[in-house]
């Protein structure tokens, strides 16, 4: 359940300043076209930037409500976020309908969606999301919410573990990896991130220039397991453009071809929906070398139609 955060309520619980950089900043500015008086919706919080450069173009009178399920972000973005018209919630983008009810909210001007991995969470070895990290191979956006990543490790059978790796992770050497993994439980169970990393790249060869980690793909694939981050999106495609005022805007930032497949057959098949990007942009050349985890990064935008034909 969704819960309104107010910044006096999250003194106690601000933790480190982010070293998130916001993706296609610039462009979401652009493409979102902030002004005073609107209200957009944040749906990925993360580290903050998109929220304050949207936060900062919406005075007087507007307000930026953004959303995140991890509770650390919530707690690190409410100082730097503190003299901006920025309401803090903690819940998922696809709960949106819900969240605005609770605000008194009708329709809103703008949504924006960045459904990467934030750096905040990478940078903390806790929680799984790093490759070096030592403690719970955890992987969960809200660790009250759901079953850590080593637990779905520690129950799957080798078959539907390769079909995971594969669907979610588009790893060609899932079977190979699932294999190894099962005869590895079978005398100590992977716990942390940094075990199942090693184990990961015995089982894949070595390539020159290679620019990811091998082990990058399944670690994917559990992250979207353990937090249904495909059922959420699919459900938050088709809510969201109800929750646009007319002329209002939908910018979702994809970074791998399951989630970008997702979102350019939903905006082109809605009929709620106009296509503003017909290729979606992609960061400059400059971006991707001062921000390396930009490189992979999409974005597309909708519109919500002024008016929609009605079926006969």
């Amino acid at each position: 359940m969704q819960s309104l955060i107010h910044h006096d309520e999250l003194g106690m619980q601000a933790s480190s300043p982010t070293c998130h950089v916001p993706v296609l900043l610039s462009e979401i500015v652009s493409g979102l076209q902030p002004a005073p008086g609107k209200t957009i919706v944040d749906g990925t919080l993360g580290g903050g930037g998109h929220t304050g450069a949207l936060a900062a173009q919406v005075s007087p009178g507007g307000r930026v409500i953004a959303l995140d399920l991890d509770p650390d972000a919530i707690a690190r973005a409410q100082q730097p976020l503190a003299a901006l018209p920025v309401e803090l919630v903690e819940g998922g983008f696809a709960d949106l309908p819900e969240i605005l009810a609770s605000l008194s909210v009708d329709l809103v001007d703008g949504v924006v969606l960045d459904l990467g991995l934030s750096s905040d969470q990478l940078a903390d070895t806790e929680r799984g999301f790093s490759f070096l990290g030592q403690g719970p191979l955890d992987l969960r956006f809200n660790p009250l919410q759901g079953q850590p990543a080593w637990q779905l490790l520690s129950r799957l059978r080798e078959k539907p573990l390769a079909d995971l790796i594969y669907q979610f992770g588009e790893e060609r050497y899932s079977r190979r990896i699932a294999k190894r993994i099962v005869a590895s439980r079978r005398e100590s169970p992977i716990r942390t991130a940094d075990q199942l990393a090693q184990l990961v790249r015995s089982c894949i060869p070595r390539r020159r220039n290679q620019r990811i980690d091998p082990a990058t793909r399944t670690f994917q694939a559990l992250r979207i397991a353990v937090n249904d981050e495909l059922v959420s999106l699919k459900s938050a495609l088709d809510r969201l453009p109800d929750c646009l005022a007319p002329g209002g805007r939908l910018a979702v930032i994809s970074f791998h071809s399951l989630e970008d497949r997702l979102v350019k057959h939903s905006f082109r098949e809605d009929e709620r929906l106009e296509v503003l990007t017909r290729r979606p942009i992609r960061p400059t050349e400059e971006e991707s070398e001062r921000n390396p985890r930009s490189r992979s990064a999409k974005l597309r935008i909708a519109q919500r139609k002024l008016r929609i034909a009605q079926r006969k």
